[in-house]
């Protein structure tokens, strides 16, 4: 069972559909915040770190870092059209509530404070990417002055899960033994920050 678990498709049929799936799932992962995205970039990156391919890590960093670009250019849009509205939108209601207020707070003080710098650090976050997404629809930031500030932050992104994906690569000799390393790390990191506020509350 195991021996079957280890055997991988034809290194063709692993670009063919891993790689639109890789983008797809990215994407929609930033717009719909419940898809463990950083999961998948590391696995799609213990994948490419095992394959001869030259330049199987470089594609799936460029599709990573594009699709999450995409996708929360494509979220940001959609709540500034619901801040426009008067009716506002689904889509910013939907960020309004993924953003405890405390979280809200503290990501508008360092919006002021930092400015768009703050993306880069929110996207490495684990959950802190809505709060400054959302202060930053409110603060009336336009949509080019976000993106430019958030390519820098899926770059960031990219390189952080792939190197996480590299190195349970490198610890196993087979791909669904780094695959499942890679899925626990990231499950564990974005597992901190919730446990630590707990701590803290308590």
């Amino acid at each position: 069972m195991i021996g079957a678990v280890g055997q991988l498709p034809p290194e063709s049929t692993q670009q063919a559909v891993g790689y639109p799936a890789l983008f797809l799932l990215v994407a929609l992962g930033a717009l719909v915040p419940v898809i463990p995205t950083g999961a998948i970039v590391s696995s799609a990156a213990v994948v490419a770190f095992h394959q001869t391919s030259p330049v199987a890590l470089l594609v799936v960093f460029a599709l990573a870092a594009g699709a999450a670009f995409t996708g929360d250019v494509a979220l940001y849009w959609l709540g500034r059209r619901g801040v426009r509205s008067k009716n506002g939108s689904r889509w910013l209601e939907a960020l309004r509530g993924r953003a405890a207020p405390d979280r809200l707070e503290q990501a508008q003080a360092k919006l002021r404070e930092h400015r768009v710098s703050v993306l880069v650090l929110s996207r490495l976050v684990p959950a802190g990417r809505i709060p400054v997404m959302l202060a930053c629809l409110l603060a009336g930031m336009p949509l080019r002055r976000f993106a430019r500030g958030n390519l820098p932050a899926c770059l960031a992104w990219a390189v952080t899960y792939q190197l996480i994906g590299i190195l349970g690569g490198s610890l196993f000799a087979r791909p669904w033994q780094g695959v499942l390393a890679a899925v626990a790390l990231t499950v564990l990191i974005s597992a901190v920050p919730s446990v630590w506020r707990r701590v803290r509350h308590s």
